[in-house]
């Protein structure tokens, strides 16, 4: 009984703590900031600049959590005069929204053949993923590696001059791990191809609402809540804060060739941390 009392007091001094300091951290977003509003208006400065330039750009995995999310934000934007989406089937847009994007289905066994659809963009997305869990062992590597890879070489020789890529947090090619250290990989393998500039991003556990069921991220998100209240940007980020971060990077200047965002970093380019 003393065991079970003691998991129960700690259990709501953790929630206590974390709806305290969520008070805290919701009241300092919604209060007047002077230096906030200088750097939206800088950020809406950036946006019309970008948008003049009238560039185009596709994305890999629309049919994705984060695809999803980034191609609803890129055509209410505005920001690119012409998008692409790249898939394996075509996806269904019921929402005017959506009725200027163009969608190339390709069959990514024999991307080769599907060269002439990476021509003629300037900024390319990647978020083409899948887990082993859903896909196998050999499954995942083929996706999560051999695909990005041959999608990013058609791209780099069709002209594309940002490559932005979903990698994960922990990504190591040494890893012993089969997830990390495949994103490890083929970031490596990307960063070979020489892309003008070349962006990635580590976000660590997705905060999303997934069309498709993944019960143990679904346990283990729930077992993080607490932590992600005390220390947002450490273990877990919103689908829209990674959407954020991949278009306010992308309408900025490059700060080197090769950029690498962690997941605190994509928090604070995306400019809002609650």
């Amino acid at each position: 009984m003393f065991r079970l009392t003691c998991i129960v007091g700690s259990a709501i001094l953790v929630a206590s703590a974390s709806c305290f300091i969520g008070f805290l951290l919701s009241s300092s977003c919604t209060s007047e900031n002077p230096s906030r509003d200088s750097m939206d208006a800088e950020l809406a400065a950036r946006h019309e600049i970008f948008k003049a330039q009238n560039k185009s750009c596709f994305i890999l995995g629309a049919s994705g959590e984060t695809g999803r999310v980034l191609l609803h934000e890129i055509v209410k934007s505005g920001l690119f005069s012409k998008v692409t989406t790249i898939g394996r089937r075509e996806l269904p847009f019921e929402d005017h929204l959506y009725k200027d994007v163009v969608q190339k289905i390709v069959d990514f066994e024999n991307l080769s053949n599907y060269a002439d659809d990476f021509k003629d963009h300037d900024v390319g997305f990647c978020c083409l993923g899948t887990t082993k869990a859903k896909s196998g062992a050999d499954g995942f590597v083929r996706v999560d590696h051999d695909y990005v890879l041959q999608a990013a070489e058609l791209a780099k020789a069709g002209g594309c001059t940002h490559f932005n890529l979903q990698s994960s947090k922990g990504a190591n090619k040494k890893s012993s791990f089969l997830y990390t250290r495949v994103k490890g990989q083929i970031e490596e393998d990307v960063e070979h191809l020489g892309f003008p500039r070349y962006s990635i991003f580590r976000p660590a556990i997705l905060i999303c609402n997934r069309q498709e069921s993944r019960t143990l991220e679904w346990l283990t998100l729930k077992a993080l809540t607490p932590v992600s209240a005390l220390a947002p940007t450490f273990i877990t980020i919103p689908v829209v804060t990674v959407v954020r971060g991949f278009l306010n990077n992308a309408i900025g200047p490059a700060k080197q060739p090769v950029e690498v965002l962690e997941n605190a970093d994509i928090f604070e380019v995306a400019g809002k941390v609650c």
